[in-house]
């Protein structure tokens, strides 16, 4: 009787957020971070390899990715990269609000950096959109017609956004896939599920959203800025 009581009184105590596989919080928040860790590494190896494939091409083939550059708008790079800045700065708000248990703070971050988000999409729809119309779009839909010959020979752009379409689409899908996390998480914030007890989730899609937004800081320079 007396160790039906004790067992009934430790399920008692268990911290309702626990999942039943970990002894304690503190055992489940390290296994969580571990393998969210992991994860982000294994991001870092992907895009790394889409590095290394503009580093290659631009070292083949300096003149023609000087040539296309001339084709990107620097300056909507630039209001892509303060959105995402800003969003980064709110989304870390965010985590803080849920530590502390902010519902009303932690939804209103929530939405600023989706809607930051969504601008950043905006703007690159926008860009994609007159490099369709332009011709300059790799592949059998290329068409663009240069004047000039040397631009000509090496097919500069066609090289060139080949290598932006790929980095920048497989970027814009983390964008799209952080949007939907983030809408995730506040829903579930109205529903008031995160607290100082139960905030794991939200730190995480945090990190994931500031490795996004890490990568679009080293693309940024890469794609816009460096001739």
């Amino acid at each position: 009787m007396h160790q039906n009581e004790g067992g009934a009184a430790a399920h008692a105590e268990r911290n309702p957020y626990l999942a039943h596989h970990f002894l304690d919080k503190f055992q489940q928040d390290d296994a969580v971070k571990m393998g969210m860790w992991l994860f982000l590494v294994q991001e870092l190896l992907f895009f790394g390899g889409l590095f290394m494939a503009y580093i290659s091409m631009r070292f083949f083939y300096p003149d023609t990715f000087q040539e296309a550059y001339l084709h990107l708008d620097w300056k909507l790079g630039a209001v892509n990269t303060v959105a995402l800045l800003t969003s980064s700065l709110t989304m870390a708000l965010a985590v803080r609000a849920a530590q502390t248990s902010n519902k009303k703070l932690l939804i209103q971050m929530l939405v600023i950096t989706n809607v930051l988000a969504l601008v950043f999409m905006a703007i690159k729809f926008t860009e994609y959109n007159h490099k369709i119309h332009e011709g300059l779009v790799p592949g059998a839909l290329y068409s663009y017609q240069t004047l000039d010959p040397i631009e000509a020979v090496h097919n500069a752009p066609q090289v060139f956004f080949s290598v932006y379409f790929m980095m920048t689409g497989v970027h814009g899908l983390h964008v799209l896939i952080g949007v939907g996390l983030i809408g995730y998480l506040t829903w579930r914030a109205m529903k008031d599920d995160f607290n100082e007890q139960n905030y794991g989730f939200v730190e995480n899609v945090g990190l994931y959203w500031h490795l996004v937004d890490l990568i679009w800081i080293v693309l940024f320079p890469l794609l816009y800025l460096v001739k």
